[in-house]
């Protein structure tokens, strides 16, 4: 990005003038993926929708957010000391396999984007190997052979899910797999003795989602504000905040900083020391028999932070928070355990339930 000379009189009309810069580089594609990945931040820091840089450029909000990311994984590649080769291959192209990388550390991403150059591999495949390589990074150490480099977290992988099939063609396939990307000579022989070792290692299956659903109208009770004690004064009374509750679930906010929600006394609930509440939707969890997406509470009790094998947890990944079910202790500090997922209520169509005789199950 052009660098231009501040006015210190005026930093508004300074700040007005590199962006009408930025917006005509951007619309005539001048430089490389990288500088427009700086140039939309800049400019969506200083006040500029995606709508309105959209308008202006031909950018889509998806392609402004893809190169944003994708140009501070490249960024993080330089100062994490990524080949030469690999830092010119993707300044000018793939800004797409980089944002496949954005939730790996600075030092995996410089490794695996080493890696992924030197394979010339797609976004889809990177997707798949910046899993393993996260996956990889939780372990408290390393799994015996394995060494740190992502070709061996790759090849663990595969050695993983090879050791649980038994079908014999699909075995093979991930064993092929493993060797192709494959970095320390003991971790090679560890993928082949899987060549003569046709024992099948039992699959550890994720626990079960503790998903409930809100089935009644007591499930849901209406949440007053408390003015105080009496006497009150008029005063007093006034200055409770007007409450809405923002449905499905019925949360309140205030004029404060807090919001609450009301949940029935489940003995989960009852027994939890520390229960927080975060809104998601359903699609972030594996559930196989899921219809729809719909919203769901996510109730975690910042109290129980010891793993088991049992419960998800939740964890800090890059800068936010996530869940994941770990296999093992993981290396990382747990910020929480998952202990209640919570459904809206059913709400049946006002046609269809006109009939009595409909509404039974």
């Amino acid at each position: 990005m052009t660098e231009t000379q501040p006015n210190l009189q005026n930093p508004a009309q300074d700040t007005a003038q590199t962006a009408t810069e930025l917006l005509v580089k951007l619309r005539q594609k001048q430089g490389t993926w990288v500088e427009w990945g700086q140039a939309i931040a800049y400019l969506q820091k200083n006040g500029y929708n995606p709508q309105d840089i959209f308008e202006a450029t031909g950018f889509e909000q998806i392609q402004q957010n893809q190169v944003i990311v994708g140009s501070q994984v490249y960024n993080s590649l330089e100062k994490c000391g990524s080949s030469p080769e690999t830092l010119a291959y993707y300044q000018y192209k793939s800004s797409d396999v980089l944002y496949e990388l954005r939730g790996l550390t600075q030092e995996d991403r410089a490794t695996t984007a080493d890696l992924t150059y030197q394979y010339k591999l797609d976004a889809d495949v990177v997707r798949d190997i910046a899993k393993a390589v996260k996956d990889y990074s939780w372990f408290p150490s390393l799994p015996e052979g394995f060494s740190k480099h992502p070709g061996d977290a790759i090849a663990y992988q595969s050695w993983k899910y090879a050791r649980q099939k038994s079908d014999l063609s699909e075995r093979s396939r991930l064993i092929a797999k493993g060797l192709r990307f494959v970095h320390s000579e003991t971790a090679r022989k560890q993928l082949e003795q899987l060549l003569m070792d046709f024992s099948v290692a039992p699959k550890l299956a994720p626990p079960i989602l503790p998903f409930y659903r809100l089935e009644i109208d007591e499930d849901l009770p209406r949440i007053l504000p408390v003015v105080g004690e009496l006497p009150l004064t008029p005063q007093e009374l006034k200055a409770v905040p007007f409450i809405t509750e923002i449905q499905p679930f019925r949360i309140v906010k205030f004029a404060g900083e807090q919001a609450w929600v009301s949940l029935p006394g489940w003995k989960v609930l009852l027994n939890a020391e520390d229960p927080v509440v975060v809104i998601g939707k359903s699609d972030i969890f594996p559930n196989p028999h899921q219809n729809k997406v719909e919203p769901i509470m996510i109730v975690i009790d910042r109290a129980q932070r010891e793993w088991d094998i049992s419960n998800y947890f939740v964890f800090e990944n890059g800068d936010s928070i996530d869940f994941q079910w770990f296999e093992t202790a993981p290396a990382i500090p747990l910020l929480g355990k998952m202990i209640v997922l919570v459904r809206p209520k059913k709400v049946l169509d006002e046609e269809y339930t006109k009939d009595a005789w409909q509404i039974d199950e």
